[in-house]
């Protein structure tokens, strides 16, 4: 994959596609399409590393490897002997298939995989099958006698940035906490407040965008195993990304009850880098006293769901209400709750800005109007 144009994919949680598409403009790529579960576009090389390094909001981004109509296993075999293996995997790299089949002949997933991985070790020109590298995710998709494969160049989830090692009873995904401040138009410019951060990450997130740094370039990837890598390219992109960087950051404030789930974000905010950027203190959710100018955003992720239910005496909703009366009403405010939403368990007027995912749960970002 040298410098030519291949089709790309970056895996988006349900909601966060068309933020993850703005992400992808910023970034120069093309014929960017919105499709189910995340963003196509194409690129080489650079585009490639650029989408790992810089997406915030995607989970893997995957090289479209090969797409073929295909009926029976024999079939699949020769289709799949043909692709350029090569190019993206080296000898002895154990392969890890994940099929889904729907409406079509090749609807044992099982099989697949095993026919996927004969080809690969003999199309590298291997005589054994047992690995002795690393081990490359193959995700297959069969639909009406169609298949697709796509090689994960992504290797460990994008949300695991590397800070956030201490997690809190329901953690809140780095790209989920990204998307939601992008989805609520904030970026970096204004204040920004967590009356209930827990593990920080709203406020970890926060910072990341408003210092401009990119959220991979303390990680590895998967593509940094395959045979064409270029570590030169990827160390100049790094380079680049130091210098698009900015020292300055609103204010980011945010607390917890809990001494030591705010330790915890103390913690975490330091291993990535930004712990001199926030302001932290044990309190109450309605203990802050915020100013009136700057205005700026307030976000939260309240309890929900198996933690607690909405309906359990409106004890979550009253807190909500007396959080936001006592903000500024120059201050956005939103928060992410069980969807559907809270609307009879609170009193202040709500507007649901959009359907999303936090952990296998339906959620929904609400905004108090």
């Amino acid at each position: 994959m040298k410098q030519k144009s291949v089709a790309l994919f970056a895996v988006t949680a349900p909601g966060l596609e068309s933020i993850c598409a703005v992400e992808l403009e910023a970034l120069g790529m093309a014929e960017i399409q919105l499709e189910a579960g995340g963003v196509g576009f194409r690129g080489g090389l650079r585009e490639l590393y650029l989408a790992n390094l810089w997406l915030r909001t995607a989970s893997r981004v995957l090289v479209r490897f090969g797409e073929f109509a295909c009926r029976d296993f024999p079939g699949l075999y020769r289709k799949a002997l043909s692709l350029p293996w090569g190019r993206y995997l080296r000898p002895g790299t154990g392969l890890r298939v994940r099929a889904t089949c729907r409406r079509s002949r090749l609807n044992h997933t099982g099989r697949i995989a095993e026919t996927l991985s004969r080809a690969m070790h003999r199309a590298l020109g291997e005589t054994t099958r047992e690995p002795c590298g690393k081990e490359q995710l193959l995700l297959v998709t069969v639909e009406e006698d169609r298949c697709r494969l796509s090689l994960d160049s992504s290797g460990t989830l994008l949300h695991r940035r590397g800070y956030r090692q201490d997690i809190g009873v329901a953690p809140l995904r780095e790209t989920l906490a990204a998307g939601i401040l992008m989805l609520l138009g904030w970026r970096g410019e204004t204040p920004l407040f967590d009356p209930m951060c827990g593990s920080g990450t709203f406020l970890v997130e926060g910072a990341l965008l408003a210092l401009n740094r990119p959220p991979g370039c303390a990680r590895t990837f998967a593509f940094m195993d395959w045979p064409r890598f270029r570590p030169g390219l990827w160390q100049a992109l790094l380079i680049e990304a130091q210098r698009q960087g900015r020292e300055d950051c609103p204010l980011l404030a945010g607390g917890d009850r809990d001494s030591a789930v705010l330790e915890a974000a103390r913690r975490n905010a330091e291993r990535a880098g930004v712990g001199h950027c926030l302001t932290l203190r044990q309190a109450n959710a309605g203990d802050w006293i915020l100013p009136a100018d700057p205005p700026g955003l307030v976000i939260c992720n309240p309890p929900y769901g198996s933690r607690l239910e909405w309906g359990e005496e409106g004890a979550i909703g009253r807190s909500l209400d007396r959080l936001f009366e006592n903000i500024p009403p120059q201050w956005r405010r939103a928060f992410l709750a069980a969807d559907p939403g809270p609307a009879d368990a609170m009193v202040l007027p709500l507007r649901r800005l959009a359907p999303l995912q936090n952990g296998g749960i339906r959620v929904a970002l609400f905004e108090v109007i």
